[in-house]
C-alpha cells in the first residue's frame, strides 16, 4: 500500500505552474529594484523617488524572503515535495509585514492613486492560497 502512487489531478500542475510564473514576476520585480541605478531613480517623478527612498532596509530584506521563498515553494510543488510548505510559510511571513508597511505606512496611495492597494492585497491572498494549497497537497499525498 505504501508503494501505491497517488494520482495527482491535472489542475494541480496548472496551479503549480501559475505559482512559479507568479513568483518569477516577483523575483523580476525584486531584481529591478535591486539593480535600479541612481540615474534610473532620478528619471522617476519626484514623488516616486521620495516614496522609493522612504522604504526602510527591512522591507527590501522581507521582499527577498517573500519572493525567494515563493520561488522555492513553487519549485517544491512542481517536484512534488513537502518542503514546499515551509518555503511558503517563510514567504508569507515576509509578505505580510512588507505589504502592511506598503499599505499603511507609506504614501503609496498618494503617489500612485486609487487602486494602489490591489496588488499588495493580491500578493497576501495568493501567499495564503499557496500555503493552503501546499497543505492540501500534503494531506492528499501529492507532496511527499
Amino acid at each position: 500500500m505504501e508503494n501505491q502512487k497517488t494520482k495527482i489531478p491535472k489542475w494541480f500542475w496548472a496551479v503549480a505552474s501559475f505559482s512559479l510564473l507568479w513568483n518569477l514576476m516577483g523575483v523580476s520585480s525584486f531584481f529591478q529594484q535591486l539593480t535600479m541605478t541612481g540615474e534610473a531613480l532620478k528619471a522617476l517623478p519626484l514623488a516616486e523617488q521620495e516614496l522609493y527612498n522612504s522604504y526602510p532596509l527591512w522591507t527590501f530584506i522581507a521582499f527577498a524572503f517573500a519572493v525567494f521563498g515563493g520561488i522555492i515553494g513553487s519549485i517544491g510543488l512542481l517536484m512534488k515535495k513537502k518542503w514546499a510548505k515551509p518555503a511558503f510559510i517563510i514567504s508569507l511571513l515576509a509578505i505580510i509585514p512588507q505589504m502592511i508597511h506598503t499599505l499603511f505606512f507609506t504614501k503609496a496611495k498618494e503617489v500612485y492613486g486609487s487602486g494602489t492597494e490591489i496588488m499588495p492585497i493580491l500578493v497576501i491572498v495568493f501567499g495564503i492560497f499557496l500555503l493552503w494549497f501546499s497543505t492540501i497537497g500534503i494531506k492528499k499525498g501529492w507532496l511527499k
